[in-house]
């Protein structure tokens, strides 16, 4: 019998931990996480048979919900015509030139195969390009699984509570300078007495890894000042935020350009994507016409380039931004509402179609702040949803995210449900 107890127990015998990715595991909330049989718009169908409103949607690339009938159909076309070429592709020229023209920063892209390797690869970029080694991150800002990028990150790191990785050296930690985000007195600080050090800034200009923490005023273009002021190079990890909160992500909604943007999920329509682009005279310093190497057998796979084409398509021709931001509006207010009637200390950062929950009393604007969330709040939250069918995801240093796919009886039926769990804290 397969259900997803049986699964898991067998998944723990032959995977680490039962699971591909750790914060899958349910460590952070408890009990056994449940295995998905298929999806559909708005739901989840687990092998348990239970139907769930999904917020996760696959952790941000489902912006058109489930199973969209055009993505199904460009990838049956592209499959039909074979699905590794190990050469270049047109759909790999058509997708770049929809990244070049949607995105400002992007003037010329490249293709890889996750948001981990796009962030590697740009940041490999700006230390050749400028010929520096040092680059600055900000705490709880994760940026995929890089070595010298996991130094208080976010994301699975701080839900098994090692942000720090074991088997990363410490000399290539000491590459790395942390600092608090939404601190720019520390930014200048630091390229005031060590710029000629410092390759890059990289940065989620909405963290959505610790939660979802929103810049304050100033702070985006504070950072565009400084890099340009010193000439480091500005790196926005829009993994998450590319496409999801506009066609040309938070660049494209706060008017600042980076030097460099690395890309993933959305622009993979559900298959395994990366992208990392920019000014014309960084990106030429790339392999074959520049000295830094980069490659993968798989970038550009024809089945990945067609499911991302049909999916910036159908954001372009119909985008759906001001519909997902009234409902997570919805969400966000009524959540808070919830909880104020009942006394319970909480915070509903929200932006377009991302949303989470800290239980605390004072706004998060860093990452130390989500760290004092009353998480055990979120995890007794976090299952009575489930218990109601709706999934959150597992984590509370995770972001919820709405897909176009979601209507309203679906945005009706989770404040009863928000509604209904709340009785969790009684």
């Amino acid at each position: 019998m397969k259900n997803s107890q049986s699964l898991f127990e067998r998944a723990k015998k032959i995977i680490p931990g039962g699971v591909n990715s750790p914060v899958r595991a349910f460590r952070s909330v408890g009990g056994t996480p449940f295995f998905t049989a298929k999806a559909s718009g708005s739901r989840l169908t687990t092998v348990d048979d239970k139907e769930l409103i999904d917020y996760v949607c696959t952790w941000g690339p489902a912006i058109h919900g489930h199973d969209h009938p055009k993505i199904r159909e460009a990838i049956s076309d592209a499959l039909s015509k074979g699905t590794s070429f190990g050469t270049p592709g047109p759909a790999e020229v058509e997708m770049a030139e929809l990244i070049v023209e949607l995105v400002p920063s992007v003037e010329k892209v490249r293709m890889c195969n996750s948001g981990t390797e796009a962030t590697m690869s740009a940041i490999r970029l700006a230390r050749g390009y400028t010929g520096r080694d040092k680059i600055i991150k900000f705490a709880g800002c994760y940026h995929g699984h890089v070595d010298s990028l996991l130094v208080k990150a976010g994301s699975g790191a701080l839900t098994l509570g090692n942000p720090d990785s074991a088997g990363v050296p410490a000399s290539f930690a000491a590459e790395t300078l942390v600092l608090p985000y939404n601190d720019l007195n520390s930014v200048a600080d630091t390229l005031a007495s060590s710029s000629e050090q410092v390759a890059a800034i990289i940065v989620e200009p909405y963290p959505a890894n610790c939660g979802l923490i929103l810049p304050m005023d100033g702070y985006l273009e504070g950072l565009r000042t400084l890099c340009s002021k010193y000439g480091v190079v500005l790196i926005f990890d829009e993994v998450m935020t590319g496409f999801r909160l506009g066609l040309g992500g938070v660049q494209e909604r706060t008017g600042i350009t980076p030097d460099l943007t690395a890309l993933g999920k959305i622009i993979g329509g559900g298959l395994p994507v990366g992208a990392f682009g920019g000014k014309v005279e960084i990106m030429d310093h790339l392999s074959p016409i520049g000295p830094v190497y980069q490659a993968g057998t798989l970038s550009g796979n024809p089945l990945a380039m067609a499911a991302g084409i049909a999916s910036l398509k159908l954001l372009k021709e119909s985008p759906p931004y001001d519909r997902l931001e009234s409902m997570g509006r919805e969400l966000s207010s009524g959540l808070k509402d919830m909880a104020q009637s009942r006394g319970i200390p909480l915070q509903v950062p929200q932006v377009g179609s991302m949303f989470c929950l800290f239980f605390c009393e004072n706004p998060v604007v860093q990452f130390e702040d989500s760290t004092q969330a009353k998480h055990e709040n979120f995890n007794a939250f976090f299952n009575a949803c489930l218990k109601r069918g709706l999934y959150l995801p597992p984590s509370s240093y995770e972001t919820c995210f709405i897909s176009a796919a979601h209507q309203k009886i679906d945005i009706s039926k989770t404040l009863e449900i928000f509604e209904d769990s709340f009785s969790c804290f009684c």
